[in-house]
């Protein structure tokens, strides 16, 4: 039970901080709406934002981590404490290289990510990269702390790294609610608060690595033989490990061509999403990849492969559910969040047509949380990348196919044909690794199958004919206040997690069925 113990533990803790993102974006909604403006931020922060996941949280801690806990397996201090010090250096090194570019050229690197406000010359484009010239550091800063969190998480200290993303959210609405007035441009407060958080997030870690007796003295690397093997796992990883960050802003390059506003509602939608992706999602993949990479590196197949069973058990139980009450609580739970001010009932409607098609993909797109790890863990980082690639050209036609045909149709949200697009990309990506992993052997599925997919396809029905049932149209909706609103919500979710609850127990479903592989 150790695993579930501390999936627990780092979720409550990104519980803590997704509800306080979303005290953020009811901030952010409530002083900047959904404009260029907010549009030009959204697009600066999204970029560091997209190059941490990938580097960061993906292609260095699923190389990093592996390579961790190999060395801390051979019990040797010193050669543990080395490899950290010259990682912590040769990674320092290279990405104030790229800091610094980014600076320089930062309308250029714009231009890659936002092609139609460059090519129409749109406002949004110099404000953008004025503010990606503040929030680029945040590179930097975001992927030393992932490696002190990755350190972290191999000797089982999960709280900490799980709550640094705290400060990201109170930064921003310091700044918000602070430092927005004073300025002439508002909005480009929210960039300095991005600064300031990487600064905040980085400096918080340095205790517990000290306890540990692993605070890093920064060494240049480059021939280090922990470091070479890192960096050749990274290589390939950067593909594999965040293929559905890289879908994601795929949507947000497409939607610079779209209407004004579009960027903002993919980037409200996608932030509902983020919740249970990351109170779940991130956080089994957190736990299960050191416990993954210890038991290779013992050569325990049949504990691996118990343990993959049951992260995947754990991940349709709660995520489907979860799925289906994102789609239909889409419009009640953004009004309830952002619908003031300057967050229209339009704007509403629009980024709950984007949530419901994201909605589609959260199964799979916290399948791929837990499978990928089953490689990474074994330092197979060829196979997720040959399957990346097929996801993400898939994605691009999906693209094209969804974008363009709602647009001659004159659908008014075509935005979220690149939702739906993502999210079928992600269910590709998905059925490949597990397909692979199965012809692996690295995977064999446990007994009792069956009686969990039955049990969670009982509960998600019971679920969703309660919502429908109890749920309000969204004209109701926009006319209550903010009390109203909140406890109409609390009171369809509370009843919908009950519903779900009774009926799984009474499809058969239970806590046996979780308890083999979580340890």
């Amino acid at each position: 039970m150790q695993l579930l113990k501390s999936t627990a533990k780092v979720g409550a803790a990104t519980i803590t901080s997704r509800v306080l993102g979303f005290s953020r974006d009811m901030v952010l909604a409530r002083y900047f709406g959904a404009s260029g403006e907010t549009d030009a931020f959204f697009l600066a922060f999204k970029i560091p934002n997209f190059m941490r996941r990938l580097f960061a949280e993906g292609s260095f801690s699923l190389a990093f981590v592996p390579v961790l806990s190999e060395v801390r397996a051979g019990g040797d201090p010193r050669a543990l404490k080395d490899l950290v010090d010259h990682v912590a250096g040769t990674l320092a090194g290279i990405l104030l290289a790229i800091t610094a570019l980014g600076m320089l050229a930062a309308p250029v690197v714009l231009a890659i990510f936002a092609p139609g406000w460059a090519i129409e010359d749109r406002p949004e484009f110099g404000l953008s990269a004025e503010m990606l010239r503040i929030t680029f550091p945040y590179i930097l800063l975001i992927s030393l702390t992932a490696l002190a969190g990755g350190i972290l998480n191999t000797f089982d200290r999960f709280l900490v790294p799980a709550l640094t993303p705290v400060l990201l959210n109170l930064s921003l609405i310091a700044a918000a609610v602070l430092l927005s007035t004073r300025l002439d441009v508002p909005v480009m407060a929210l960039a300095w608060g991005v600064f300031a958080a990487g600064v905040v997030q980085l400096a918080v870690q340095a205790p517990a690595l000290l306890r540990l007796g692993l605070l890093p003295r920064p060494r240049w690397g480059w021939r280090h033989s922990g470091v070479r093997k890192i960096l050749t796992l990274m290589i390939p990883t950067l593909i594999g490990s965040s293929v559905a960050q890289i879908n994601l802003l795929l949507d947000t390059v497409i939607a610079t061509f779209l209407i004004s506003g579009s960027v903002s509602w993919l980037y409200y939608s996608d932030r509902l999403l983020e919740f249970p992706l990351g109170v779940f999602g991130v956080a089994l993949s957190t736990v299960i990849l050191p416990n993954l990479s210890l038991k290779f590196a013992r050569q325990n197949p049949h504990g691996f492969s118990a343990t993959l069973d049951w992260a995947l058990r754990l991940a349709l139980i709660i995520t489907l559910p979860a799925a289906f009450g994102l789609a239909v609580l889409a419009s009640p739970i953004l009004v309830t969040l952002f619908q003031y001010e300057a967050f229209r009932m339009s704007d509403v409607d629009m980024s709950a047509l984007s949530l419901s098609a994201y909605a589609v993909g959260l199964p799979a797109f916290i399948a791929v949380k837990v499978l990928a790890p089953g490689f990474y863990a074994r330092q197979d980082t060829k196979t997720p990348v040959k399957i990346a690639i097929v996801a993400m050209v898939s994605n691009m036609l999906l693209n094209l196919l969804f974008v363009v045909s709602l647009t001659f149709a004159d659908f008014r949200g075509p935005h979220m044909g690149l939702a739906l697009a993502s999210s079928l990309a992600a269910y590709i990506n998905a059925g490949l690794l597990y397909r692979m992993l199965r012809r692996q052997g690295a995977y064999r599925p446990e007994a009792g199958w069956v009686r969990v997919l039955l049990a969670v396809g009982v509960g998600c029905t019971g679920m969703v004919a309660a919502l429908l049932w109890l749920n309000d149209p969204p004209a109701q909706w926009a006319v209550w206040g903010a009390s109203s609103r909140s406890y109409h919500l609390a009171f369809l979710i509370f009843v919908g997690a009950v519903v779900y609850a009774v009926a799984t127990l009474a499809g058969g479903l239970r806590l046996r069925h979780l308890e083999k592989g979580a340890s």
